[in-house]
Parts: structure tokens; sequence; C-alpha cells
């Protein structure tokens, strides 16, 4: 797989992350900057790094699952795991700009 087969596919990925939303905010789990890192090798698959809006966050069992099988949708994916990190924990300023606007804080 080239380098431009890879951003293709991260960007299908990305596209893909921004359909999923936290349920207690009106915001995907891409601009709450809960993806902290996307990886995709030469057997298609990806494996995506991210966190929860807290530890205790009610959708810790599920939305993990959620975030694979949709990854795992995508045709160019054979495989997807998703893996929790709470380091670095998150905070409101891994929000995007966007993410930020449309919650009120700027």
């Amino acid at each position: 797989m080239n380098h431009e087969e890879t951003v293709e596919i991260g960007d299908k990925i990305v596209n893909v992350l921004k359909t999923i939303y936290d349920p207690e905010i009106p915001v995907d789990i891409y601009e709450l900057g809960l993806i902290y890192d996307v990886l995709v090798n030469d057997q298609k698959q990806a494996k995506i790094l991210m966190t929860l809006t807290s530890p205790n966050c009610p959708v810790a069992e599920t939305l993990p699952k959620e975030v694979e099988e949709k990854v795992c949708a995508l045709e160019e994916i054979e495989s997807a795991e998703v893996e929790l990190t709470f380091d670095p924990t998150w905070t409101q300023d891994m929000m995007s700009e966007e993410a930020k606007l449309e919650l009120g804080f700027l």
C-alpha cells in the first residue's frame, strides 16, 4: 500500500468517525477530540487510539465497539481494533474549534 492509498483510507476512516456521536454531547467523537490516533498497516488492519470524556462515561462499553464496527464496515479495511486510553486525560482544549463553537465555548 503506498502513501496515497494510506492517506485515502485514513480520510475514509475519519469520515466514518465523524458519523459517531457521544450520546451526551451533540458533537461527533472526532471533533470532540476523542480520537488520538488512527493507524493502518499494509494488511489493511486499522488501529484507533481513543479516549472518552471521562473514565466513568456511560458509553465506555458501547462506543469503542461502535467505532470498531463502523471502521470494519469500510471495504478497504480487513479488521479494526480500538484501544482506549486515558493518557493524556481528555480536556475541552482537545475539541476542534467547530466543536467549541457548536457547544458555545467560543
